[in-house]
């Protein structure tokens, strides 16, 4: 397949599964990071920051193309190449990149990741999530979900077509991306299962029942998130999301809006999601938390170390 072509769209899958499938990936998430913090597009400008192989990183650029996130555009320099320009598409994850980052510098890395500059009031945003009908702060417990009749995760797709790609012992990176929360993020198992926790799913087999998850995948899962605090195991064999767990909900939050938005999927594969306080279908913003104003892409940037 060559980079102008796309993959069928997988409509067996719901949105958000194919966003787990597309986005569920470590390598995926750190070139994504790379384009919109450090600008960076092309193949060698990856492979020289990552330190990641060129196979890898040449069927994860492929993917994302395929996908409708990069686009392939020529330049000269010398002789014809080519870069990664991210799509309209690609340029909407801004938000949930953004709110990953938010939840490391509160509950991962407190004051050592980057502040993120909101040009409109010259503050540290440090965003969180609001409401966009009312602009009020949210989480978790101020939303009413209501799945649609074929809006489970037992059909999120394959296996991707190769390794899990999370360590637990790789260095920090200083701007942003611990391994711990790619332990959440990094892995489309743990993700599927973190939403499903979002969702009222709390016992081993209902876990299992709504995932279509191996035993030995869901042990491994469960345990990692009681290690990170991310869930309490409860005396009855429940697991229990914690307040850390609860946080990253802002990050479920963008995925879900982002796939329901990009992504083509059966009809009544969507989460409808509820504001309680304003009774409006919650359109998730992040907040500036100096001025309240909600944050723009082209008005936020993060300021880096020299």
């Amino acid at each position: 397949m060559n980079g102008t072509e796309r993959e069928p769209a997988r409509t067996e899958l719901s949105a958000i599964g194919q966003a787990l499938v597309i986005l569920g990936d470590r390598w995926v998430l750190l070139i994504l990071q790379r384009a919109f913090l450090l600008r960076i597009r092309t193949f060698a400008g990856w492979r020289d920051a990552l330190g990641i192989s060129e196979s890898v990183l040449a069927a994860r650029l492929r993917e994302l193309v395929d996908h409708g996130i990069f686009e392939l555009s020529a330049y000269r320099n010398g002789r014809t190449r080519y870069e990664y320009r991210l799509t309209e598409r690609g340029l909407q994850l801004w938000a949930l990149l953004v709110a990953i980052q938010a939840w490391e510098r509160d509950w991962v890395a407190p004051g050592r990741l980057p502040p993120l500059l909101h040009e409109q009031c010259g503050q540290d945003a440090k965003p969180y999530l609001g409401c966009g009908s009312c602009l009020e702060p949210m989480s978790a417990r101020d939303t009413r979900t209501e799945p649609g009749p074929l809006a489970t995760f037992s059909r999120i797709g394959p296996p991707r077509r190769h390794r899990r790609t999370v360590r637990s012992d790789a260095p920090a990176d200083l701007i942003g991306y611990c391994p711990a929360s790619m332990e959440i993020l990094g892995d489309r198992w743990s993700t599927s299962v973190l939403a499903g926790a979002f969702l009222g799913t709390r016992r081993f087999v209902d876990f299992q029942a709504a995932l279509g998850i191996a035993p030995s995948v869901l042990t491994d899962r469960l345990r990692r998130f009681v290690e990170l605090r991310v869930f309490d195991a409860r005396p009855d064999g429940s697991y229990r999301l914690t307040d850390k767990g609860l946080a990253f909900f802002e990050v479920f939050a963008f995925l879900v809006d982002w796939a329901q938005r990009e992504l083509p999927a059966p009809q009544g594969s969507a989460l409808s999601i509820t504001h309680a306080l304003c009774g409006a279908t919650f359109q998730p913003v992040l907040l500036c938390r100096a001025c309240g104003r909600p944050l723009q892409r082209r008005e936020v940037r993060f300021v880096l170390p020299e």
